[in-house]
Order: structure tokens, then C-alpha cells, then sequence
């Protein structure tokens, strides 16, 4: 076997204890060896010989015969370099304000691509029912307010918008979901115009929200968008945007 040859078979082998790992995330109850190979379509002598290097790392963990689960230390190094994140120490105390102050869940959030990723998240200290966005999950930008916030940015006149809505749909995720160009056009042009942005159950219904630029990052935009996330029986719209210059005001404050 040539040297080359025995490169590409470390690469390949590489990818497929990456690909066992990220389908071991997807599975907070584990699987088992048959139901890993299926996923990444390799044998199951291949996934065992990765699940035994991941084991070692402490990444994964043996739960019953050929049953896995992620390691103790996967998590760890996740959390660990979560709460360490400069942006993350930066807009955790305007999260926290933000929380107390409405009793509802705020938000960071960035734009990768057409989606929103959302990077940080405080609940409220108090309240029963809370939602169910995750650190890490991603959403449409064109129907949600961190999302829309952002696209006013890079997109910064109705030409621009109008060109990035020839490569992308505007599907409906809910019957109130922005779906008319025209209108999405307005809307953007809007957001520039007061600086904020909202989600009038646009993504999900029974939830609406406010969002306001974050601190600006190294180019001439915001690095991301901080929102107040409300349940619209509990915290209408209305209530938000009455209040949009205390939400503008407590992250500017925490964040600058």
C-alpha cells in the first residue's frame, strides 16, 4: 500500500467516527451498532472499530450490549466551550436583563447562510411554561425577527432583496408567514427604517417577538440580533413593542 493510499484510508476512516458522532447527537436515547451503520451505510464491524476509538475519548459511552449513548466528555467540552465563547459572555447579561424583565425567553442569534442559528438562550426565572428553541437549532431568516433584523442588514436596499429572494422561497410556516415578495421587500425596508424587527407569530403560532442589533462585530453590521421570544397569550405584541426602547436599551447597555 502506498503512502498515499494508506492517507486516504486514515481520511475516509476520519470521517466516518465523525459521522457516528454527529448521529450519536442526534439521539439523546443512543442506538444501537445496526441502527448506526444504517445511517452512515458502512458495516457494522467499521462502526464498532469507530465507536471503540470514540469510547476511549470518553465521547461515547457502552450502555447494555452494542447500545450507545454520548460521553460524559463530549458534553463537557460542549458546555465548557459554550459558556467560554467571548460573544456568549458578551450578550449573557443582556439575556438575563432581558429575561427578568419580561418574564419571557430572550435570545442571541446569528445568520449563517438563510437560516438563523441561535447561540445563546435564558429563560425567564419564573413562569411554568416555557419554549422549546435549543441553543444550536436553526430557523428560516426570512420568518423570524433575529432573522429578519440581520437580512435588513446584509441586505441593505430593496434590489438587494429582491436578489436574494430569487435564489430563496418564502415558504409558510405559519398562515401568518411573510409569502408575498412585495410585502417582504416593505418589511425589510421597515426594519432599516426603526431598527428593529418582529415576528408576529410568522414561525410559529402563539409566539411572538422583538429583535434589536447586538453589538457590532468586525464588519460595518451587527454580529448578531437579540430578541425577547413571548408567548402571545401571555405577552402580546403589542406589549413588546410598547416596550421595544427598554428591550433596545438593556442590550445596549450589556453589550457595548
Amino acid at each position: 500500500m502506498t503512502d498515499e493510499l494508506a492517507a486516504g484510508d486514515h481520511l475516509v476512516g476520519s470521517d466516518r467516527v465523525l459521522a457516528i458522532l454527529i448521529e450519536l447527537a442526534q439521539r439523546p436515547d443512543g442506538a444501537g451498532l445496526e441502527e448506526l451503520g444504517r445511517a452512515v451505510a458502512s458495516p457494522k464491524s467499521t462502526v464498532h472499530r469507530a465507536l471503540a476509538s470514540l469510547t476511549r475519548a470518553g465521547l461515547a459511552r457502552k450502555e447494555g450490549v452494542g447500545h450507545y449513548v454520548l460521553g460524559d466528555e463530549f458534553l463537557r467540552l460542549a458546555f465548557a466551550h459554550h459558556e467560554a465563547r467571548p460573544e456568549h459572555v458578551r450578550v449573557l447579561p443582556a439575556l438575563r436583563a432581558l429575561a427578568t424583565r419580561f418574564g419571557e425567553t430572550a435570545h442571541y442569534a446569528v445568520l449563517d447562510g438563510a437560516e438563523v442559528v441561535y447561540r445563546a438562550k435564558v429563560d425567564p426565572p419564573t413562569g411554568a411554561v416555557r419554549l422549546t428553541s435549543t441553543i444550536g437549532g436553526r430557523n428560516p431568516a426570512y420568518c423570524t425577527g433575529v432573522g429578519k433584523l440581520l437580512l435588513s442588514n446584509v441586505l441593505p436596499d430593496d434590489t438587494a432583496v429582491r436578489r436574494w429572494l430569487d435564489l430563496h422561497a418564502l415558504s409558510p410556516r405559519t398562515e401568518h408567514t411573510i409569502t408575498e415578495p412585495d410585502a417582504f421587500v416593505a418589511e425589510l425596508a421597515r426594519i432599516r427604517e426603526r431598527g428593529y424587527a418582529v415576528d408576529d407569530q410568522e414561525n410559529e403560532v402563539g409566539v411572538n417577538c422583538v429583535a434589536v442589533p447586538a453589538a457590532r462585530g468586525p464588519g460595518p453590521y451587527p454580529a448578531g440580533a437579540i430578541s425577547v421570544s413571548a408567548l402571545a397569550y401571555r405577552t402580546p405584541l403589542a406589549d413588546l413593542l410598547r416596550d421595544v426602547r427598554i428591550v433596545t436599551g438593556l442590550v445596549q447597555g450589556s453589550t457595548a
